[in-house]
């Protein structure tokens, strides 16, 4: 049986300093590296066998507040993890993070978030054993943000990546890592590290930085750097590499086919640059690799993967999480009981949102009591989880202030970088007889059409109504008409019939098919008569699949940030700075390529 311990005074536990935690992670022997740990192996001797397991699991929690949620919330937490509030779940699980999510309803507002995490940390202070949690988030910016305005919103991985900008690249990121850090959201998982070299990649796309292993690994390495300055542990995602599969993980197990050496030349490039930066987490893939373990287990559940490659290959001893383990990716070959055990005897540190919590925390504690996992491997991975909770201050302090999230969070001065920095991502790649920049002189009366896809946080209203709106901001008679992703014939007639008498149509399109009736609408607009200008709001192939507009410009998102700035070029009122980081190849024929990457237009 386990006997607990004394539990540590609480001023043992706030002598952990950061500076020792630093060197705990990055590997460097020092005096205090070496108090530092046996301050944290004190603490971990104290807890029971329940709280050690507790402190390995990541879970999801519906609620705006600790220990108040809204009844439907109750009601969600009760039947999918069988506690009422986030407060109990720390107590009955002693998990040791917490991660936010938009539909769970954790980021109503930034003083709600700050004050969600506050509660969190004190009902987990308020424990045997009391240890901060680690909160986290998805925040990548572009298309996946869980944290909306009026915090600042930046251009995510593509769009940077096209702007080609390390300064710009660390910068947004030391904005978005200090805005989280003020909310009390201390982990990241971002950035991507993901090299997008398959375009029909439903799940990465523009999440990735580009195409190019050395571009990516540089933009990964700047936005780690820029993230824990901010006081946020950077998660690069998702090792060994998503970027080339044809299937996304979290409906089905993708396959990746790179040889070895295909594996160390596209996919290991930005996580070895995210090491040699000092990144703090990685996160798993659920993916197949057979080159790398012929088992062909998903790369979460993989020893030779996660601790042969990324432990003794690539030398790092941070903290490894998992992807989301109620993603199918995970799911398709093992048991929900089993892949947790699995993957702690793969190497992985963190167990991320499982989807019955109960299951997974006693699969864990019974392949420890039945011998299967020792309790010194489950304190190998708490040792890391201490030591970034001790390098991010928690020990010091766990709590945010509202003083701190009115002075940060949407600060005018992150406001104004993100619009420059947006301005330098918008790419414009086709401008027939140098048809742009608009005037409102010559091209007053705008229409806006197009897709108005689900939008992600951070974004005030549909794109045609956000790109009508800062149009007339510059001067234009401009009217939105939301003809949708797959829009009707009906549809396509009323933009054609709104299309009279205007002197240009605006349309934006969004991930463009061969067979999607999209390509019917760009169409029967241009047949009019009227020039059409194309804005492509999430990936920059939708050109490839287009023909007869006028002008084409690459915006790699729908969030307000960007689509200003796509505007604002054209309009003339910002000069286009991008340069493709993918190649855009023929519709046709795959081996011709329409727009190498590093194509980008710009006005005279």
């Amino acid at each position: 049986m386990h006997h607990r311990a004394p539990v540590p005074s609480r001023r043992t536990l706030l002598t952990v300093t950061a500076a020792a935690a630093a060197a705990a992670v990055t590997g460097v022997s020092t005096p205090a590296h070496a108090d530092q740990d046996r301050r944290l192996r004190r603490i971990i001797d104290r807890m029971s066998l329940e709280e050690k397991v507790g402190q390995l699991f990541v879970m999801r929690v519906y609620g705006h507040s600790a220990t108040a949620p809204d009844q439907a919330d109750i009601d969600a937490n009760l039947q999918e993890i069988g506690v009422r509030t986030a407060a109990e779940l720390v107590e009955r699980y002693h998990v040791g993070g917490v991660i936010y999510f938009t539909w769970a309803h954790n980021t109503r507002d930034p003083q709600q978030i700050a004050e969600l995490s506050n509660g969190i940390q004190q009902a987990a202070l308020a424990q045997p054993t009391p240890v901060p949690v680690l909160i986290s988030t998805d925040q990548e910016h572009g298309i996946v943000c869980r944290v909306g305005e009026p915090a600042t919103l930046v251009p995510g991985a593509m769009a940077l990546g096209a702007g080609g900008s390390h300064a710009d690249a660390r910068r947004a990121a030391q904005i978005a890592g200090t805005e989280l850090a003020a909310v009390g959201i201390r982990q990241n998982y971002a950035p991507v590290a993901d090299v997008n070299v398959n375009p029909a990649n439903p799940v990465i796309g523009v999440r990735s930085f580009g195409s190019d292993p050395t571009a990516v690994a540089g933009l990964v390495a700047a936005q780690v750097k820029g993230y824990q300055r901010a006081g946020v542990a950077a998660t690069s995602k998702h090792f060994p590499g998503h970027g080339d599969t044809a299937v996304d993980s979290h409906y089905g197990l993708p396959t990746i086919t790179h040889t070895r050496a295909q594996w160390a030349e596209l996919d290991a490039p930005p996580f070895r640059s995210a090491i040699a930066a000092g990144i703090d987490s990685i996160m798993t893939a659920h993916i197949v690799v057979p080159a790398l373990d012929p088992s062909e287990d998903p790369a979460t559940l993989s020893r030779p993967i996660l601790t042969g490659v990324l432990r003794e290959q690539l030398g790092y001893d941070g903290v490894v999480v998992t992807d989301s383990l109620a993603m199918e990716g995970v799911r398709t070959k093992y048991g929900d009981d089993r892949v947790p055990v699995l993957a702690l005897k793969a190497g992985v540190d963190q167990l991320l949102n499982p989807p019955k919590l109960d299951v997974a925390w006693n699969a864990v504690l019974k392949a420890v009591r039945d011998g299967e996992l020792t309790e010194e491997r489950l304190d190998e991975s708490i040792l890391r989880i201490l030591r970034l909770k001790s390098k991010l201050g928690l020990f010091r302090n766990a709590y945010v202030s509202r003083a701190g999230v009115e002075r940060v969070v949407g600060a005018a001065t992150h406001l104004a970088q993100a619009d420059r920095i947006a301005e330098s991502t918008t790419t414009l790649l086709l401008n027939e007889g140098e048809f742009l920049p608009l005037s409102p002189a010559s091209h007053r009366s705008v229409l806006v059409v197009g897709a108005d896809p689900a939008s992600p946080s951070g974004t005030t209203g549909p794109p045609t109504t956000t790109l009508a709106a800062e149009l007339r901001e510059l001067g234009f008679t401009a009217t939105a008409l939301s003809t949708g992703i797959t829009p009707t014939a009906a549809k396509i007639e009323e933009a054609v019939a709104a299309a009279a008498g205007k002197d240009v149509v605006v349309v934006g399109t969004y991930n463009v098919t061969a067979t999607s009736p999209q390509r019917t609408l760009v169409a029967r607009l241009v047949a009019t008569g009227v020039p059409v200008v194309t804005i492509a709001i999430r990936n920059p192939y939708d050109v490839a699949r287009l023909g007869g507009q006028r002008a084409t410009l690459a915006a790699y998102s729908w969030t307000d940030v960007e689509l200003r700035a796509a505007v604002r070029v054209l309009a003339g009122r910002a000069r286009p700075q991008g340069r493709l980081p993918v190649p855009v190849q023929s519709a046709d024929d795959p081996a011709k390529v329409l727009y190498p990457v590093g194509h980008g237009l710009s006005y005279r």
